[in-house]
């Protein structure tokens, strides 16, 4: 056990909880952050290749009451008849499309005999490179029958805001929103398909990529198991460079022995090797 007592030097000490605690978060934080990503990816476009395959529903069917939400139910096409509620518009900020600014604009539309919903028209880009809030086409001010997407609600962002007229919002949470323009609305909103009534600039579908979350979970179980591995490995190297060193002097002081010259003969040892010991 002497072997091993260079271990408990703060060094390696300090060594071995900084490797026991990346493992730890490894196993515990960013192998399951990766992995979850990929779940969420995977969920969201299987969705969506639902969807796309999938027949329009009414509204309805899906989102009867005014504090519902379909979350597994995204993407899929429904159809609503109503009327929009131009005077509680909202301008989502900070969009691009194609590399340009731009706002989409979010309109309530209230469901015939059914909730009230929040629907996103579409995109218009922004003028002076997104200085200067663009005109905004209105909605058509009698009933209509759109079609549009389920889209579950996003996470809040900055407080909204009024500037020149506008109301403004950094993302599309439609409790936030609801909040914010006094109208109630269901927990998922419409993204209009094209060629509907009061539709704008086509907001195009997600592509279908699963991205690296995965790999990127494994290689993160991997360097949690590699680590403690590499520690080992290194203090298995120090006990056989110290072995090693030990072998060396032993070896040197033996050496250093058999050079060392005799000590001078005396007199009675010099009489004895000519004419033999006395008895």
């Amino acid at each position: 056990m002497r072997r091993l007592a260079f271990l408990l030097r703060p060094s390696w000490l300090a060594l071995a909880l900084v490797v026991v605690a990346f493992a730890y978060l490894c196993f515990t934080v960013l192998a399951p952050w990766q992995l979850g990503k990929n779940t969420a990816t995977s969920r969201a476009n299987s969705q969506l290749e639902r969807a796309l395959t999938a027949e329009p529903v009414p509204l309805t069917t899906l989102l009867p009451h005014q504090d519902s939400s379909a979350p597994d139910a995204q993407w899929r096409p429904v159809t609503a008849t109503g009327r929009y509620l131009p005077e509680a518009q909202v301008l989502v900020r900070l969009r691009l499309v194609d590399g340009v600014p731009a706002v989409e604009v979010l309109t309530p539309f209230a469901v015939r005999g059914g909730p009230t919903v929040l629907v996103n028209r579409g995109y218009v880009r922004t003028d002076d490179g997104g200085t200067r809030m663009p005109q905004i086409p209105p909605p058509p001010d009698t009933q209509v029958t759109i079609t549009g997407r389920l889209r579950d609600s996003q996470a809040p962002a900055k407080n909204p805001f009024s500037e020149n007229g506008f109301r403004q919002v950094y993302s599309i949470n439609t409790e936030q929103i609801a909040a914010f323009t006094k109208v109630p609305l269901t927990g998922s909103y419409l993204q209009l398909v094209e060629d509907q009534p009061g539709g704008l600039g086509l907001i195009a579908l997600p592509r279908r990529d699963a991205g690296p979350f995965l790999s990127y979970g494994i290689q993160w179980i991997a360097f949690g198991i590699l680590a403690p591995i590499g520690l080992g490995y290194f203090a298995y190297a120090e006990v056989r460079a110290r072995r090693s060193e030990r072998a060396d002097t032993g070896s040197d002081a033996g050496a250093a022995a058999a050079d060392e010259p005799a000590p001078p003969m005396t007199v009675e040892q010099k009489l004895a090797d000519r004419y033999g010991r006395r008895r």
